[in-house]
């Protein structure tokens, strides 16, 4: 049985990082047809950041990015402190709620707010009500429940006597919460933060519905791309946003685990407390 679950690990595994392996193989072919590697060469990537096109419109996407992912981080981690703070039935149900946008198909979010933005500008009677808000609203709002999910076991693990005790020793609610509070759930704060971020950086079907011509991301971009013969720079592109969001998921996976040691260390140090 442990043989069978390493080989199907493995093939999971091929199936998984295998076309990636040979987008970056491609990424430094000499020739323009993927199949077909006729020898070593860095020029699609000089030819990437010489680009006048993509090159902006990563830095759109990155802007989009690290400002949706800053703000669902603190509406996110306020939202988490509320439901926690819920009696059980109530938190269930909020938590239930907030499971639904990330099992909601993106195609059925992406026209739903596309038609509120659409009612919103008839309203306003404009018809460029598109662009870099409801690109960024719409962002946030699909980035908020994967805040919310990294945040609320933080606050679960949290010995809740911590922050009485703030409250006892003269702190109010708010010297409590940046004292005591933060410091315990920051690591899921940080874990939320670069979840969200990594997920705004390279979504396509959303963003697709709500971009407006005076704001447009990398993504949506690339589909137009797709509809012709690629150039080898894309796939050059490809690679380093796949390799930043690698590194991005490491780092998260590191600070999970490091936070995971210091709870198990501290549990072990109260163990041998109580029965020395």
């Amino acid at each position: 049985m442990k043989r069978f679950n390493k080989v199907f690990t493995v093939i999971i595994l091929i199936f998984l990082y295998v076309p990636m392996i040979v987008l970056a193989v491609g990424s430094f072919n000499n020739g323009m047809d993927i199949a077909v590697f006729k020898g070593f060469t860095l020029n699609n990537y000089r030819e990437l950041f010489r680009d006048s096109v993509l090159l902006p419109l990563l830095l759109n996407s990155v802007i989009v990015a690290l400002l949706s992912s800053l703000i669902a981080t603190v509406l996110g981690t306020a939202a988490a402190l509320g439901i926690h703070s819920m009696g059980p039935r109530m938190r269930r149900l909020s938590m239930s709620i907030t499971n639904i946008p990330m099992t909601n198909p993106e195609i059925v979010t992406g026209v739903s707010l596309a038609l509120l933005f659409a009612f919103v500008g008839t309203m306003l009677k404009t018809n460029n009500i598109l662009g870099f808000a409801t690109l960024l609203i719409a962002h946030i709002t699909f980035n908020l429940p994967y805040v919310i999910l990294s945040v609320m076991p933080k606050l679960q693990q949290m010995d809740p006597n911590l922050e009485e005790a703030a409250l006892d020793l003269g702190c109010t609610p708010v010297q409590a919460f940046f004292k005591v509070v933060i410091h315990e759930i920051f690591p899921g704060i940080i874990s939320g933060a670069l979840m969200a971020f990594t997920m705004s950086l390279d979504d396509f079907v959303i963003s697709y519905f709500v971009f407006g011509p005076r704001f447009v991301t990398l993504p949506v971009e690339i589909y137009n791309y797709t509809k012709k013969p690629l150039h080898p720079k894309i796939y050059a592109l490809f690679t380093l946003l796949f390799v930043t969001i690698l590194l991005v998921m490491v780092l998260m996976n590191v600070l999970q685990a490091k936070d995971e040691k210091k709870r198990r260390d501290e549990r072990s140090r109260l163990h041998r407390r109580q029965v020395g």
